[in-house]
């Protein structure tokens, strides 16, 4: 048995040791905890902040609990959930080569009602691990800014979320203290959560932006975050983050922040913090007729910010103002005093079947913008579409189409032009990149699903030149075929 089929069979042994159940989710529970007002909200996503509503435990009868240690655990407080899937995807055409890559990763997570549990009233546990596996295609071929699939990481097996949580004021005001991903709770459009690409759940612009790609998959950092619900509608939530989930790349070790925190316990207190805040309204996801069916299009608006205390460097001018491809230059870059982003989203549901409030149609845009001197993306904007139920035999079956726009900075494209300018050779000027993608998620059964996907993406790397091309031509765009298979036990 190898290494890597070792680790399969241990987990697939826990799974069966420690039987596992879906988050115990109702159906008013979007994407990021807020209320669901999206119809269009798939019912498995491989996002971190997607929740799951169905298992296979009610398909496999009596084997679905065979010692009953499950229903003995749940009485308990006691909840463990299994997320299995698999991503096979192919670049067919351009980007920097031809290939296809397959990627899988197990998601094993533990929530304990402490208040059931230990006597702590209002308090709650929880600790999620990934076991991640194969190659990804966005670093094999495609080259691309939005990552391909939000399943691609470097193989490992890894720590993502360890937490404690506190309920105050009759479950108004919660605090959380531990290791944190900012992604299962801000920025999370509930529509986005249907796509394959990492872009429509951590944002591009973050991705890039932020040291080591910010507290995001398949990282999680040190972190307090608040919640505050005035009423069922509202919310806003604040969280400070170690700014650096990896640490900083020195020159003694990797560059890759996946190789510098390889199992996610760095757990690092020493780096100038992260700042992330958001307020959020949803809207007639309550307002029922006397058959229970809403009166109305149900929707949240978002609006937030963050501001990292870092250090950034300029990508464009040395600490005395001239051209870091200047000869003369120092080539030591300008330092800015911190870095900053701002972004709102809506999603709404724009369509129901008649007599239906889990069919139909919603959409989804999200902007978000930052200071152009010291950051690769100043401007990221996405949108989509989703629609469950749309084949009249296939009514919980979810289609998508979704698109999105990175624009490189100002002064990333002043330094492209300034060393074509100082060296006199030709090379590509990044510009943006963009993406398109088309995707079904097929219900086969409770808790396990099929989903062929197309992604066609625009300028990868922003108009990068292609590390494979002698002359140094741009990474032409690129066409990625896949098909996703979940299993949530």
């Amino acid at each position: 048995m190898t290494h890597r089929t070792g680790r399969w069979a241990l987990a697939a042994i826990a799974c069966v040791l420690i039987p596992s159940h879906a988050r115990a989710q109702g159906v008013n529970v979007g994407a990021g905890g807020d209320p669901r007002t999206s119809v269009a909200q798939p019912e498995v996503s491989g996002k971190p902040s997607a929740v799951a509503t169905t298992s296979i435990e009610g398909s496999l009868g009596a084997a679905g609990d065979p010692t009953g240690l499950r229903r003995f655990l749940a009485s308990r407080g006691v909840v463990s959930s299994f997320n299995a899937i698999a991503d096979i995807l192919g670049d067919t055409n351009g980007g920097t080569r031809r290939t296809a890559t397959v990627t899988n990763r197990i998601d094993m997570q533990l929530d304990v009602d402490l208040d059931r549990f230990a006597g702590w009233s209002g308090a709650a546990f929880r600790v999620e691990a990934f076991q991640i596996n194969g190659a990804g295609l966005s670093r094999a071929a495609v080259n691309d800014l939005a990552v391909v699939s939000e399943l691609e990481a470097l193989p490992s097996t890894r720590l993502y979320e360890l937490w404690v949580e506190q309920q105050l004021f009759d479950g108004k005001l919660a605090i959380k203290v531990g290791q944190v991903a900012a992604d299962t709770e801000f920025l999370v459009s509930q529509t986005a959560t249907l796509f394959i690409n990492s872009t429509f759940g951590w944002p591009t612009i973050a991705a890039t932006n932020l040291p080591s790609g910010g507290p995001a998959y398949p990282f999680g950092s040190p972190a307090v975050r608040a919640k505050y619900l005035p009423n069922p509608n509202l919310s806003f939530q604040v969280g400070l983050f170690d700014g650096d989930p990896a640490g900083p790349a020195r020159a003694w070790n990797d560059p890759d922040p996946q190789r510098r925190d390889r199992t996610g316990t760095n757990f690092r207190l020493s780096d100038p913090p992260l700042l992330i805040a958001e307020a959020a309204y949803a809207y007639n996801f309550k307002e029922r007729d006397r058959s229970g069916y809403l009166l109305d299009e149900p929707g949240t608006v978002t609006v937030g910010g963050w501001h990292h205390f870092g250090r950034f460097d300029s990508l464009r001018i040395d600490g005395a103002g001239h051209p870091l491809a200047d000869l003369a230059s120092s080539g030591v870059a300008r330092r800015f005093r911190g870095n900053d982003g701002l972004y709102a989203m809506i999603d709404q549901t724009v369509f129901r079947e008649p007599g239906k409030n889990d069919e139909g149609a919603s959409v989804f845009v999200r902007v978000v913008g930052s200071p152009g001197d010291r950051n690769l993306i100043d401007l990221y904007l996405d949108a989509g579409i989703g629609y469950r139920g749309l084949l009249p035999t296939r009514s919980n079956d979810t289609v998508g189409l979704g698109v999105s726009y990175a624009r490189v900075s100002p002064s990333a494209r002043g330094f492209d032009r300034d060393t074509i300018l100082a060296t006199g050779t030709a090379m590509p000027r990044r510009s943006f990149e963009a993406l398109v993608e088309a995707t079904y998620q097929a219900v086969i059964a409770p808790g396990v699903t099929v989903q062929p996907n197309l992604q066609y993406v625009f300028h990868p790397g922003g108009n990068s030149a292609d590390p494979r091309d002698p002359a140094g031509q741009r990474i032409k765009n690129a066409t990625v075929v896949g098909l996703r298979a979940t299993l949530t036990y």
